[in-house]
């Protein structure tokens, strides 16, 4: 089940004690992270908006969060008379599980350039992340679905109606978007061949086109993959613009209003925790993770590839918070406009549209002519479609009319 060669053959006190020493590195790695997004998101939010923001706490506020935290700890813990107290008390873990076992299948380091991805640690080859199962793209999805029942059961143990709301919005949004999301990740695997994120990794690793352009999955998909993937996670996140779970207008605080001292830290370290691992994954699947150039003395070469992924993640996460900081937050209606009339028929299209080009390939058939023929497809469908809207548009506003 496992490609990790730590786990090949027979399995000793050794292999125990290195993955044992992965889950804590993993985990110790996530949360340090975790924090430093925290202070780097009101940072950047700060200077975008000529503010100072965190600044007394540690060196330039670097501490602030770990302070907020400590304060977390000592609250009153406060449990609504109404709410069911075994699932109001669970629910906050349902949030953070996923999003750890998400990251733990995601590549931190390893030479792919010349050695596979593999590394050595303490006399044994292994790979640099915590666990490498064949069916890990199905991980991530199982794990991306599992985590709106955190939301969900937080909503609906609080007996109260604005997390009620809340909730169910927060689930119709993530069915809305898990689509789009799922058939973007769809066309990564129709290139890659494997569900195995090292794997996918590898795949990207060497050189790309005229020994300069990378093989990265964004570029031989086509891009719309990865901006149907970019823009389906931010909504899976309850990101800006799609924050519609937390609309403080009309649903105060969202699905954890009745949350309060540590459990409430726990829905907040699991937003952060979601969106550092959602951003890893990006990186992964698109921009070939770990995998770049490897340079300069080779006491610098197992460093390279953990300093790629680390910049690869940092792009993503600043583009998030950029966007936070200037986008509007969307109405409802256009964010389920967005997900099912756009996004859902672009990336299937996209597929079919990958999927004729591979087999057109192994066939050898005539290219142009199947482009040709493709591109009429999604044309036609694109203005069915269209029209279906428009004629439900109209009907919708002549029965208001009347």
């Amino acid at each position: 089940m496992f490609g990790d060669p730590l786990l090949i053959g027979d399995i000793g006190l050794t292999e125990v004690l290195i993955v044992l020493f992965k889950t804590v590195l993993t985990f110790g790695i996530m949360l340090v992270a975790v924090i430093l997004m925290i202070w780097f998101e009101r940072k950047v939010i700060a200077d975008l908006q000529n503010r100072v923001g965190p600044n007394l706490a540690g060196p330039w506020g670097l501490l602030q969060t770990l302070a907020d935290g400590i304060k977390l700890i000592f609250k009153q813990d406060i449990i609504p008379s109404k709410a069911d107290r075994l699932i109001f008390a669970i629910a906050p873990f349902l949030a953070l599980v996923p999003a750890f076992v998400s990251f733990g299948i995601v590549p931190l380091g390893g030479d792919f350039q010349n050695n596979g991805g593999v590394v050595s640690w303490f006399g044994e080859d292994t790979y640099f992340q915590l666990a490498d199962p064949q069916i890990g793209f199905l991980v991530l999805l199982a794990m991306s679905s599992i985590g709106v029942y955190g939301m969900m059961l937080a909503g609906w143990s609080s007996g109260s109606k604005y997390p009620l709301i809340s909730a169910v919005r927060a689930s119709a949004q993530a069915i809305s978007y898990e689509a789009a999301l799922g058939l973007s990740l769809v066309s990564v695997l129709l290139v890659s061949g494997s569900l195995s994120t090292h794997d996918i990794v590898l795949a990207q690793a060497g050189e790309g086109y005229l020994g300069i352009i990378p093989n990265w999955n964004v570029i031989v998909t086509g891009i719309v993959p990865f901006v149907i993937f970019l823009i389906a996670a931010t909504a899976e996140l309850n990101r800006a613009p799609f924050d519609l779970v937390e609309a403080e207008q009309e649903l105060t605080g969202g699905f954890n209003t009745e949350y309060s001292s540590i459990r409430f830290g726990h829905f907040y370290l699991a937003e952060y925790m979601n969106l550092i691992t959602m951003s890893a994954i990006m990186a992964t699947l698109f921009l070939g993770g770990p995998a770049g150039p490897v340079f300069g003395p080779d006491i610098l070469h197992p460093i390279w590839p953990s300093v790629w992924m680390f910049l690869k993640v940092l792009f993503f996460l600043f583009a998030a918070v950029w966007a936070r900081a200037t986008l509007p937050r969307f109405r409802y209606d256009q964010l389920m406009d967005l997900g099912w009339k756009a996004l859902i028929p672009i990336a299937l299209g996209w597929l079919l549209l990958l999927a004729a080009i591979q087999v057109a390939r192994d066939q050898e058939w005539n290219m142009a002519l199947v482009l040709g023929v493709c591109i009429a497809v999604m044309a036609l469908g694109a203005a069915l479609l269209t029209t279906a809207i428009n004629t439900a548009r109209r009907l919708r506003l002549e029965e208001e009319v009347v």
